[in-house]
């Protein structure tokens, strides 16, 4: 039965949900496009831009006090063109408008909106505003525009010029590496903001920074510093106790509104989701805490039941709203208990369940909603109810069950189904740490369909490749962040597959990427192609935020792929990208942790473990389920392509040779013998 709408706009026909849950609303929105800012300069009109996302709370609460508002879309319609933008499908314009709103107002966030020129170029911006607010506002910009039209194109003149230089990398103070010193430096100055009690900073809202914890994992495991690895597993732990993750259901959401990681903006991202899967994998790899598997299969199980398309790829959201019991849509309605329905359902486990997850004043959200959030490990709390763990386990899992079945009886919250080359390849490297870490060839399987899936749907026949995917069609062209992160996916495949062809696909978007990003100086990337038609600059993205900078990743890749095709000069641009970001890394690390990766494989040795033979498989098994940050693994049974294999392979012989720079140790024959010298730094 089709609905009939009152309003009808363009975006109608696009594939975004964010831009179709707004395709009925009164204001006569536009897709971002060169036909629409033809149509602004053709009108003389300004340009009003909103740029949000489906998971987005606060997005939704605009739409509905602003934009489904007759009298505030006449006044929109009348002065300007309006133009609303998914900030996931057009990162590049969203970086340059969020720039411009902090250097305007000194903050950020979304919605945003920006009212600009009809070439682009911002003179005002805001992020939530009433609809009172709303209206005033618009008023005095058209108004302004009107009357004092070059007052307005001078601003517009100095904020551009402001976003282009704030785009520019100075050269290096010092033209050398970061040393270990200095590394170290950096990292206690930062350490100063740690929350050593309940992790993360020592601040609300409290977001989880995969990047960061990667790092500082990666960090403590080489330097042995006690202090950062107690800080790392205490967030880890924080985090998987907290109500920020679903325990019903698996999965974390974006970030929690208070300091014990309790109550979280419930929108859940596959982003946050594949990054904290391989930084839990690696953090049991490194420890063998029980708590880290779970929570690495309980959010695999999570991706793959809500966020996989039945092609194999994976979708980009769930959003933070749902509607609740009387049909109100509210933020984390899907998620949220209330007391006596715990009772009601888990009957005498209830005492057992309420104590585990805090059904007390420390779990109570708001009015008489509880979030599930725990304080204590599961053994304490056996123990304290006099239980053995084992059957306690039983129990809280017997309870878990009847609650998802519960809640999936609810009005979910709605799905953002477009699927994103950038984080399914997070994620097809979340897949293959998890089965690396884990030791579980399923996961492994996962990201082969997925990967394969890429090929397929976001790969162009030129061997460029497409941002996005929905129902078949791939429409945005890719930027540096869907080439680096899918690059690095290839990488990881590789390592676990030893099939070649994986690598080869690395190579060549590792060379489209110095042809068409590679900026004229040759030390950093712009995030859009030469081949594309750019508003107001090319930006530079350096800082590693929740998601690693897209050039962290680039110089990353590069150095890896140096170490497997050492004649290549992969390896020099890698320093030099290095070498630009030293005094930014050194300055600001929690912005570019990612980054930090790098000094720690010059200042530790960095070894490739090369398997060749009739077992490199299984050998490959039996050593890489160990955390060791510091290497890269190759391996083929029979000839391969690669330097590192060439005249390494015997006949009726599993060679393992532990490597460095190229230089190998006399090869081993069993994976106890090398993994003593990957210990043992020998």
């Amino acid at each position: 039965m089709s609905t009939s709408h009152k309003h009808t706009n363009s975006l109608i026909h696009e594939t975004s949900p964010y831009l179709l849950q707004h395709a009925h609303n009164p204001v006569d929105w536009y897709a971002w496009s060169t036909e629409t800012l033809e149509k602004a300069e053709k009108e003389n009109k300004l340009l009003l831009i909103s740029i949000g996302y489906a998971a987005c709370h606060w997005c939704h609460v605009m739409e509905h006090e602003c934009f489904e508002d007759e009298d505030v879309a006449k006044v929109m319609n009348r002065h300007f063109v309006n133009i609303k933008i998914d900030r996931e499908e057009r990162p590049d314009i969203d970086h340059i408008y969020m720039d411009a709103l902090q250097m305007m107002t000194g903050s950020g966030g979304w919605p945003l909106n920006v009212v600009a020129l009809p070439d682009g170029r911002p003179f005002w911006g805001a992020t939530f505003v009433k609809k009172e607010q709303w209206i005033k506002v618009l008023g005095q910009l058209s108004q302004l525009y009107a009357q004092e039209k070059s007052r307005v194109l001078e601003y517009a003149d100095q904020l551009t010029q402001g976003l282009r230089s704030i785009n520019l990398i100075p050269p290096p103070e010092k033209d050398e590496p970061v040393s270990l010193k200095e590394l170290s430096t950096s990292v206690k100055k930062w350490s100063q903001y740690f929350d050593t009690f309940l992790g993360g900073y020592r601040r609300a809202p409290k977001f989880m920074m995969p990047v960061n914890l990667d790092f500082l994992l990666h960090y403590g495991k080489l330097t042995g510093d006690p202090e950062i690895e107690d800080y790392v597993h205490t967030t880890l732990r924080r985090m998987a106790y907290g109500g920020v993750y679903d325990h019903i259901g698996g999965g974390f959401s974006r970030y929690a509104v208070d300091v014990k990681w309790h109550v979280p903006h419930f929108e859940k991202m596959l982003y946050d989701n594949a990054q904290l899967i391989s930084l839990y994998a690696k953090a049991y790899a490194a420890t063998g805490y029980p708590l880290y598997r779970k929570v690495v299969e309980e959010s695999i199980s999570f991706v793959c039941r809500e966020l996989r398309s039945p092609e194999g790829g994976f979708y980009s959201s769930l959003d933070a709203d749902s509607l609740d019991k009387k049909g109100v849509l509210r933020e984390g309605a899907f998620y949220v208990w209330k007391e006596e329905e715990l009772r009601e359902l888990l009957k005498g486990d209830f005492t057992l369940f309420a104590d585990y997850y805090n059904i007390n004043d420390y779990g109570l959200w708001e009015e008489d909603l509880y979030v599930l959030i725990r304080d204590s490990s599961r053994e304490e709390m056996a123990k304290k109810h006099g239980l053995a763990t084992e059957n306690f386990e039983q129990r809280i899992h017997a309870c878990k069950e009847i609650l998802f079945k519960r809640r999936e009886s609810r009005s979910r919250p709605r799905l953002d189904d477009k699927i994103l080359t950038s984080w399914n390849a997070l994620m097809v490297k979340a897949l293959i740490e998890a089965s690396r870490y884990l030791k579980n060839e399923t996961y492994l399987k996962m990201a082969l369909m997925t990967i394969e899936f890429l090929e397929g749907a976001v790969v162009r026949k030129d061997g460029s490749l497409f941002h996005n995917h929905k129902e078949g069609n791939s429409t945005i062209a890719g930027f540096l962040e869907d080439y680096a992160l899918l690059i690095d996916a290839y990488i990881h495949v590789y390592e676990v597959t030893f099939e070649e062809r994986w690598i080869i696909r690395a190579l060549e978007l590792t060379d489209h990427c110095l042809d068409h990003f590679l900026n004229p100086t040759g030390d950093l990337f712009f995030f859009t192609s030469d081949q594309e038609a750019v508003t107001v600059r090319r930006s530079v993205e350096t800082a590693d935020n929740v998601i690693p900078a897209s050039n962290s990743v680039m110089a990353m890749n590069l150095f890896r792929l140096s170490c497997l095709y050492p004649d290549r000069n992969y390896g020099h641009t890698a320093n030099r990208m290095l070498r630009t970001m030293r005094e930014s890394i050194l300055e600001n690390p929690n912005s570019h942790a990612h980054w930090m990766h790098m000094p720690l494989f010059d200042a530790y040795p960095f070894r490739e473990v090369v398997i060749t033979g009739e077992s490199a498989h299984d050998f490959g098994r039996s050593l890489r389920h160990h955390y060791f940050p510091n290497t890269l693994f190759a391996g083929a049974i029979q000839e391969g392509s690669l330097s590192l294999l060439k005249g390494r392979i015997q006949k009726d012989k599993t060679l393992i040779y532990i490597c460095e720079a190229g230089a190998c140790n006399l090869p081993v024959s069993s994976p106890e013998e090398a993994l003593e010298q990957l210990r043992s730094g020998s």
